[in-house]
């Protein structure tokens, strides 16, 4: 059986393996959509597929949408290429549950992939095409943290953020410029309205979304690339609107073993490829059943149905504090939290970490103790049910695979996010955070992870991150085994707000975080020691 619309034509034989198909015409919707596109997302990795994808699908079988959603990839072409095209934009999604058992289904409702290539003439203009349309009601993104990103640490563009400034919207390259050039063509024919709806794990994410746009617009304007009219729409929000979003659904990596389970049940080319650009992504998603999706109601030219597929359509006010209560105590903390000692401790997958005592700890502290002190309640999710769910259910689903490799990716684009927000908020509390002892554990332990020796002093990769490069030279000298060699590298790292939102001298916590990173580098064995000895000290 091949995952392609003519394979799918053999609608035994997927039964009879166990894997549900479309009950509506894929080549239909995919025709309607691609001549009258509603929907738009941009990233489509691994989340965005059986997620997003998933939503779409349930609003298609249902009746309540008749068109897909269009697809468009701004940083790995590769993605389009792979996994989109000689599948005919399928998705076979694997649901894992945590007693080993697994559903499988086919998903029909990603219409078309588009590359978002200002130097592809061809896809450069079925972008503006889509763009164009008056009936275009939502454009949401999945580019990760770091694709709103405008500077560096030091607060000066990135070479690619200038260039794009200087090159104006004709020849975008990143996901923000491209994003306002598209604006710029819908401004240009006719001016109707658009949703903007950033679902990645960032604090306030539509804020960040729109501060890019309007910063990059502004630029654009003193060059004269634009005019005054633009700028005005897009700062309108009854026009442009940037709802902020909280979703959640832990997605690793695609899994060989259900690669070969799937080859088993006849279902040919399951294999998983590695992109140029060291994507992950296979022709199939393996994700937790788990999944949530906080959505501010602001849609200027209305939207599909998401509240019908399990979405919660709220106000600004609960979406930031659903958003609040997962990136900055209940979840991503305890990943960026584990995610480098797992690298450290020589556990490769996370549910595998999670049965050490002392990582547990770890993240219980983090989370419970820590966290739940200052966590915001949205009321429509309880912060202890949901903590309980990730602690008790989701974090030990060994079936997941999730890798402390994979929670080390980009850490440097969110750790002020997930950390960030409570020390403030001890601060405003307390007068300053010295009172915790886990958050200052964990980021010590990042900056360890970051040395490139694991525990028994064996060396091993880095997850990829964009700042590693910068944080390495900072920290040069230091050298594990060698105590004294710690001779304040750390300090313009743990003083950088641009880094932690904060700095974490003025915190007082900045020495507490150099203290315990000294005696992580002692020798073999100093991580564990420490950290036992750090979080047994916060319990006495």
């Amino acid at each position: 059986m091949k995952l392609t619309l003519e394979g799918l034509k053999d609608r035994q034989g997927w039964e009879k393996a166990g894997i549900a198909l479309p009950s509506y015409d894929v080549a239909a919707v995919a025709e309607k959509t691609r001549e009258h596109p509603v929907w738009v997302h941009l990233g489509v990795g691994n989340i965005f597929r059986i997620f997003i994808g998933g939503i779409g699908d349930q609003l298609l079988t249902e009746g309540l949408m008749d068109r897909g959603i269009t697809c468009v990839e701004l940083f790995d072409y590769d993605v389009v290429d792979k996994i989109y095209r000689p599948y005919d934009n399928l998705v076979l999604a694997v649901t894992l549950h945590g007693d080993g058992t697994t559903e499988q289904k086919v998903l029909g409702s990603l219409a078309e992939a588009v590359k978002g290539q200002s130097f592809d003439a061809a896809q450069w203009m079925r972008l503006k095409e889509i763009f164009r349309e008056p009936g275009l009601q939502m454009v949401s993104l999945t580019i990760t943290e770091k694709g709103y990103a405008l500077t560096k640490a030091d607060g000066t563009y990135f070479e690619f953020v200038r260039a794009d400034i200087e090159n104006g919207p004709e020849k975008a390259t990143s996901a923000m410029a491209v994003v306002t050039a598209m604006l710029l063509e819908r401004y240009q024919n006719g001016k109707a309205p658009l949703a903007l709806v950033s679902m990645d794990n960032c604090s306030q994410n539509g804020a960040k979304f729109r501060s890019a746009v309007l910063e990059l617009a502004g630029e654009w304007k003193k060059r004269g690339f634009v005019e005054e009219g633009f700028i005005s729409y897009v700062s309108d929000e009854s026009k442009v609107s940037f709802p902020w979003t909280m979703i959640d659904k832990i997605t690793p990596r695609p899994s060989e073993k259900v690669a070969a389970d799937l080859g088993a049940a006849g279902v040919e080319g399951m294999q998983p490829v590695v992109t140029s650009k060291d994507t992950y992504i296979a022709p199939f998603v393996n994700a937790e059943g788990p999944q949530y999706l906080v959505v501010e109601d602001s849609f200027p030219n209305g939207r599909p149905a998401m509240e019908r597929a399990g979405v919660y359509m709220t106000d600004r006010d609960t979406v930031n504090k659903s958003e609040k209560m997962k990136v900055t105590v209940c979840l991503n903390p305890i990943h960026t939290a584990l995610g480098p000692y797992g690298c450290v401790l020589g556990y490769e997958l996370f549910a595998d970490e999670m049965k050490d005592p002392d990582m547990l700890t770890l993240a219980r502290q983090v989370g419970y103790v820590e966290g739940m002190e200052v966590v915001p309640d949205p009321g429509i999710l309880s912060p202890r049910a949901f903590l309980d769910e990730l602690i008790d259910e989701r974090f030990p689903n060994a079936y997941l695979g999730d890798t402390t490799q994979r929670l080390c990716v980009d850490v440097s684009q969110g750790i002020g996010i997930r950390f960030g927000e409570t020390i403030r908020s001890y601060v405003e509390k307390y007068g300053d955070a010295k009172r915790l002892t886990a958050i200052p554990i964990a980021i010590a332990g990042w900056l360890r992870y970051l040395l490139g020796v694991d525990d028994n002093g064996e060396p091993y990769g880095l997850a990829p991150d964009p700042m590693v490069p910068e944080l390495k030279e900072q920290m040069a000298g230091i050298q594990v085994g060698d105590p004294a060699s710690l001779k304040g590298q750390l300090r313009g790292i743990l003083s950088n707000e641009n880094i932690f939102t904060v700095d974490l001298y003025r915190a007082g916590i900045g020495e507490k975080i150099e203290d315990i990173f000294r005696e992580e580098i002692a020798g073999p064995g100093a991580v564990r020691k420490t950290v036992k000895k750090y979080l047994d000290s916060s319990r006495s």
